[in-house]
C-alpha cells in the first residue's frame, strides 16, 4: 500500500503536502533544539528532505523486491535442501545476490533523487537552482542557470561512471559480457 500510494502521488505533491500541510497542521508546536533546523520543527529544511525520503523510499523498496525477486528459485531450492531455515535463505543466499543486482538501479535513484532536491525550492529552501534563478531574475543573464546545470553534472556523471564500472566488474566477476 505504501509503495503503490508513494509510486502514485508526483513528488511535487508529496512536497507540497509534507513541506505545508504537516506544518499547517500544528501539531509540533514551540521551538525544539533541533540544531540541523535551526530549531524549528516547522523548517522547510526539515520537512523537504522529509518528502523526499518518504517518495523515494517507496522506489528503492520496489528496487529491492524486483532484486529479490530476480534470484533463481534454485537458489532457494538449494539453500532449503541444505537445511536452511527461510530466514537463513534470505540472510545468507538471496539478499547477498539480490545487493549486487540491485546496485545499478538504485544509482539511477539516487541520481534523481539527488537531481529532484530542486524541486525543494518550492518550500522556500535555498539550494543550487533556486539560487541560480534568483541571481537570473537579479541580473537578466542565464548564465547562473548553466552553472547550475555545470554542477547537477559534475555530481551526477562521475556517480554514473562509477556504477558503470561496478557494472563492469560483475560481469567480470560473474563471466558475463563486457560493456564497453
Amino acid at each position: 500500500m505504501y509503495t503503490d500510494f508513494f509510486r502514485g502521488v508526483p513528488i511535487i505533491l508529496t512536497i507540497y503536502l509534507v513541506g505545508f500541510g504537516i506544518p499547517k497542521l500544528g501539531l509540533l508546536h514551540g521551538e525544539f533544539h533541533i540544531l540541523w533546523f535551526g530549531g524549528n520543527w516547522n523548517s522547510p529544511y526539515l520537512w523537504g528532505p522529509i518528502a523526499l525520503v518518504l517518495a523515494y523510499s517507496a522506489y528503492v523498496a520496489e528496487v529491492f523486491r524486483s532484486g529479490i525477486d530476480g534470484v533463481h528459485e534454485s537458489q532457494r531450492a538449494g539453500a532449503r535442501s541444505l537445511g536452511l531455515s527461510h530466514s537463513q535463505t534470505m540472510r545468507h543466499v538471496v539478499i547477498p545476490q539480490a545487493a549486487r543486482r540491485v546496485v545499478p538501479p538504485l544509482m539511477n535513484d539516487f541520481l534523481s533523487l539527488q537531481k529532484d532536491v530542486a524541486l525543494l525550492s518550492v518550500l522556500g529552501i535555498i539550494e543550487v537552482f533556486r539560487r541560480a534563478t534568483s541571481i537570473k531574475d537579479l541580473t537578466g543573464n542565464f548564465t547562473p542557470l548553466v552553472a547550475a546545470a555545470v554542477i547537477f553534472l559534475a555530481l551526477t556523471i562521475p556517480e554514473t561512471r562509477l556504477v558503470d564500472w561496478y557494472a563492469n566488474r560483475q560481469r567480470k566477476r560473474t563471466g558475463g559480457s563486457v560493456i564497453v
